[in-house]
């Protein structure tokens, strides 16, 4: 069975720094991307970013260009999403998603995680 679990999420200042981690397992295929959402109440989700495993090729929402870096580590199965110069528009839940057989960007998913909270204060 599938399963993500995110985790780094926290409160931190405008202009500071995460780094969310998306531990995946269960996993029986090769071909997928894996990537980030995130979520406000009453608001439309929205995906931040995105990794094939195909080429390792990466995906960035634009507001978050030259701020968050995707990566992922094989050997821990493992992807990670630093985030640095936070903004408090970035504050939302992010949630680690799977795609299999996609392409970056991500519309639609297989599987995601429960998210973990991420709250930029000013």
């Amino acid at each position: 069975e599938v399963q993500l679990v995110e985790s780094g999420g926290g409160l931190v200042q405008a202009g500071g720094s995460l780094r969310l981690s998306c531990a995946a397992s269960g996993f029986t295929f090769d071909d997928y991307v894996i990537g980030w959402f995130r979520q406000v109440p009453g608001k439309e989700r929205e995906g931040v970013s995105c990794i094939s495993s195909s080429d390792g090729s990466t995906y960035y929402k634009d507001s978050v260009k030259g701020r968050f870096t995707a990566s992922s580590d094989n050997a821990k199965n493992t992807v990670y999403l630093q985030m640095n110069s936070l903004k408090p528009e970035d504050t939302a839940l992010y949630y680690c998603v799977v795609d299999v057989y996609g392409s970056c960007p991500i519309y639609e998913y297989d599987y995601w995680g429960q998210g973990t909270q991420v709250t930029v204060s000013s």
